[in-house]
């Protein structure tokens, strides 16, 4: 099976070398498409002294876009399996088998690696624990869907949702939404335990003062989602 590993980035000049790296050792057997979302650092000059693999947006769209792009050159590339990555080293590419092997089984459609399972590695923040554990609620109430870690974008999926999530994908903090779209497309969505790492240079889009709006903006995309199916 053709499997595409989507890395979206903006400006992870500091990271995108060991991510590709780490991808290259533990995973050889997939490909891998780097989405530069307009990054003003030196992430495209060092993808291109690498030889990495890689497409630049024309304007910056956010990590819901960069995200669909993903798909949208998976599907043109006739890919059976899509899998994220984020661009800074939090996700473990020793665990992709992991994540592929529901989908390979014709278990899942969706795959999610989860860092709350197994409750290893780097587990966030209490404050966002707290908010994720509060979307994960929510999805649940309103499709019936229980996912423990909501906003991971360690994630798979088939060829059914990569046509679904390049023709509509969540923006701005897409990884719920993303779940909830899933589940009232029919998709099979499953966990599976992973463990992640702290980031290891740079920030978060996400900073404390910002969690309150994501909170309201994520619930209300979610109620959103219930009203249309």
């Amino acid at each position: 099976m053709k499997i595409l590993i989507i890395i979206p980035v903006y400006n992870e000049g500091n990271n995108i070398e060991k991510v590709i790296s780490r991808l290259k050792e533990n995973a050889p057997y997939v490909d891998y498409i780097v989405v530069n979302d307009c990054s003003s650092d030196n992430t495209v000059s060092l993808c291109k002294k690498n030889g990495f693999h890689y497409i630049s947006l024309p304007v910056n769209l956010g990590i819901g876009g960069g995200v669909q792009a993903g798909y949208l050159y998976a599907l043109e590339h006739n890919y059976d399996i899509a899998i994220q990555m984020d661009g800074d080293g939090q996700h473990d590419a020793k665990y992709i088998e992991k994540v592929l092997k529901p989908i390979l089984e014709d278990q899942a459609d969706i795959v999610i690696g989860s860092r709350f399972l197994l409750k290893e590695g780097f587990q966030s923040s209490k404050l966002r624990r707290t908010g994720i554990n509060f979307l994960s609620f929510l999805i649940k109430l309103c499709s019936g869907t229980r996912v423990k870690d909501v906003t991971s974008g360690f994630r798979a999926v088939n060829k059914k949702f990569i046509k679904i999530y390049s023709q509509e994908y969540p923006q701005d903090y897409p990884e719920p939404e993303a779940i909830i779209a899933g589940a009232f497309h029919g998709g099979r969505i499953r966990e599976v335990p992973v463990v992640m790492h702290e980031r290891e240079s740079g920030s978060s889009s996400i900073h404390s003062w910002k969690i309150i709006y994501y909170m309201i903006k994520v619930s209300i995309a979610i109620f959103t989602y219930r009203l249309k199916f």
